[in-house]
């Protein structure tokens, strides 16, 4: 386990403004499983530099028209993914990360807390169906890919996000490079993400681990996979079986 001297800026707990501190002291709280502790804003669950972040972002960003802004819960990859495989991805990734007081905390109650929402950055089915919804209200502005879909139909995937983007038609050999440039194999075995280091201290590999769909069979026992994830998986049935 990692020590919390290698903790990553993104969850440690220094160099807040004073109205960071104010607003945390008003806010509700939770042990976390990454972290010692996390606390609500807005319906989500952050960590105290998290906050930090959303204020600064909420007071200063203004987006513009031609902004591309790449939208994602934490370690769930690039897009919408299975709740299971992402609980686990989460799983192996925070068992990297997590500081000293929280390195031995059961599986089982992270599981129970991915379910309440209770992890930095959920409620998971929140996050998933805000954008869900925004890409059918518009479509022109907001692309939902899942994770899934990536997998199984990758060229066709690869085009809609060009055409998406404003690249145009793009042909089949160059799709098929950027599959290729693009997939899991070709990134993790870069010479970058195999011994890099980002300033935090984390190595780059840990950001890689199978990307399989279907992999949590590897962790999860069969009952703790019946905990609650279909109320998490619901938002998919309700979906995209009704053709919404």
């Amino acid at each position: 386990m990692s020590s919390s001297s290698s903790v990553p800026d993104y969850l440690r707990e220094e160099n807040l403004t004073q109205e960071t501190r104010e607003l945390i002291s008003s806010l509700p709280s939770e042990k976390g499983w990454l972290v010692s502790q996390m606390y609500q804003y807005q319906g989500r669950w952050h960590t105290q530099a998290l906050l930090q972040g959303i204020l600064t972002c909420q007071k200063h960003f203004e987006a513009k028209d031609s902004d591309i802004i790449l939208v994602t819960n934490p370690k769930s990859d690039c897009d919408s993914r299975n709740p299971k495989d992402m609980f686990v991805s989460l799983w192996h990734f925070g068992k990297k990360l997590a500081p000293e007081e929280t390195a031995d905390y059961p599986i089982e109650k992270a599981v129970e807390a991915f379910c309440q929402g209770k992890f930095i950055g959920g409620p998971f089915w929140d996050h998933v169906l805000e954008y869900w919804y925004a890409s059918l209200k518009n479509p022109e502005k907001v692309l939902f890919v899942s994770y899934e879909e990536l997998k199984k139909q990758t060229g066709d995937t690869v085009k809609r996000i060009a055409e998406f983007l404003g690249c145009g038609v793009i042909g089949e050999e160059k799709v098929r490079d950027i599959v290729k440039l693009c997939s899991f194999e070709s990134l993790s075995s870069l010479e970058v993400n195999k011994e890099g280091k980002l300033p935090s201290g984390m190595e780059t590999k840990d950001f890689f681990r199978k990307g399989e769909v279907g992999g949590w069979r590897d962790t999860l026992t069969e009952s703790l996979a019946e905990i609650d994830f279909f109320k998490l998986a619901s938002f998919l049935v309700f979906g995209f079986l009704c053709g919404l």
